[in-house]
């Protein structure tokens, strides 16, 4: 299901799922969607104690118009199918599943999300599914997972476990992976869903994620995770057009409705011609902006 909002999730931030200081704040931090996180951020005695907090804060919190997201353990792991029992008749709106390594781990999970909701009553289909790629194998597989599932609506990339699966470095410039970045990217939109970016871990480097951000965005990706919650603010920023970008769509945009009741296929702004896709980018960039622009633009 793809968002319609014309602020798509730009921000994903994760919250310890054995945290309850952290995890009664979600609705109240600023940021589009939550990772309510069972995994990386959890220590192995810690797991049942925060699948169970987790569970209860479903049920009980008024996420508001935040997208709530569940980072369930991986297929690998003993932990992974209680958390698809437990998490998934508390209704989140997804889960996000790690390290995902080809479509064979989406279709298992799909079956057994299948099999829990018509359990309890649920609608076949309302929990979604955005997938993880963190390894050399997810990554090469990202279209086939991307086409796997009606129920994936993102997929995500994990920066840091693909750096160590590959037996690489991160670096902030962050080039190790650009080829990672536009493989998931490109995946994704040919499929129609989203895409979300890794972390940015310094989180005393704000210059650095506003950077890493504006690349990203450029690049296509919908939104980036976060890791605490002063970053959610630079992430927006990073998503956000400069104003000449905002005024120079505008006039796109104006030239566009002109051309159009006149009945002139070809026309300039600013001294340069002006097609369909042009078009199409400046109601893209408005949309960014928090411009709703009326559809029979295009």
């Amino acid at each position: 299901m793809k968002n319609t909002l014309c602020h798509p999730r730009r921000s994903m931030l994760y919250m310890p799922g054995n945290n309850p200081n952290m995890l009664q704040n979600c609705p109240y931090l600023g940021a589009d969607g939550v990772l309510l996180d069972l995994e990386d951020a959890v220590e192995e005695t810690c797991k049942d104690d925060a699948r169970r907090l987790v569970s209860w804060f479903l049920r009980e919190m008024d996420f508001k118009d935040v997208l709530c997201t569940v980072r369930i353990n991986g297929l690998n792991t003993e932990w992974c199918l209680i958390d698809l029992s437990e998490i998934i008749p508390c209704k989140p709106d997804a889960i996000r599943l790690p390290k995902c390594q080809g479509a064979e781990d989406i279709i298992k999970v799909d079956k057994i999300i299948s099999e829990i909701e018509e359990k309890n009553g649920m609608s076949i289909g309302s929990v979604k599914i955005h997938a993880m790629l963190e390894t050399a194998q997810g990554v090469e597989n990202a279209k086939q997972i991307a086409e796997s599932s009606p129920r994936i609506t993102a997929l995500t990339l994990g920066g840091h476990d693909l750096a160590a699966d590959m037996d690489i470095r991160r670096t902030k410039e962050g080039k190790e992976i650009l080829y990672a970045r536009s493989r998931v990217v490109l995946a994704a939109k040919a499929v129609g869903i989203d895409a979300y970016d890794t972390v940015f871990t310094d989180i005393n480097d704000k210059e650095g994620l506003l950077e890493e951000t504006k690349l990203i965005c450029c690049m296509g990706f919908t939104g980036k995770a976060a890791i605490h919650p002063s970053q959610v603010s630079i992430i927006h920023k990073g998503f956000l057009p400069e104003e000449e970008e905002i005024n120079h769509a505008l006039r796109v945009v104006s030239a566009a409705k002109e051309a159009r009741s006149k009945g002139i296929g070809a026309y300039k702004v600013d001294g340069k011609m002006v097609d369909g896709p042009i078009v199409r980018q400046a109601v893209h960039l408005l949309n960014q902006a928090g411009i709703p622009i009326e559809e029979d633009v295009l």
